[in-house]
């Protein structure tokens, strides 16, 4: 048994990789005393990938809800979290006065990408599903 195949082999890439960033940001600041702006926005970066990958992840818990306002709402919950972010960070670091603009933009185009993967990869999973269940009536019925 392959525990490593061609169906989870990007995957697996991009689990490692990012498990040796965190841990390279990790050692870097304990024992070299470097945390900068780098490590900073890979940190950032990181949050709000799993924060988008974990609200893109509930759409289930809102199937009762029109699919164009479940979209919209966790467009809206993660874009709102971002800004947050950018506005405490901005307590404690002088902003660039573009950064909320900026920060907008690095975050909705490649949400909005990976939003439309993740839906169109989960209808064509939902219309397979109805195929087979389809297929498994019509053996049903034939008996």
């Amino acid at each position: 048994m392959k525990l490593i195949d061609k169906s989870n082999f990007l995957s697996t890439i991009c689990v490692v990789f990012t498990c040796l960033v965190l841990g390279k940001i990790v050692v870097e600041a304990v024992f070299g005393g470097i945390f900068g702006n780098d490590q900073e926005n890979l940190l950032l970066m990181f949050g709000f990938s799993a924060l988008g990958t974990f609200v893109l992840s509930q759409h289930y818990r809102l199937e009762r809800f029109p699919l164009i306002a479940v979209m919209a709402g966790q467009y809206v919950v993660l874009i709102a979290a971002v800004m947050l972010v950018i506005w405490i960070s901005g307590f404690f670091v002088e902003l660039h006065e573009d950064a909320y603009r900026d920060m907008f933009w690095s975050f909705t185009v490649p949400y909005v990408i990976a939003a439309a993967v993740y839906y169109i990869s989960l209808y064509f999973e939902i219309k397979k599903a109805n195929r087979l269940l389809q297929e498994v009536r019509e053996a049903g019925a034939a008996k």
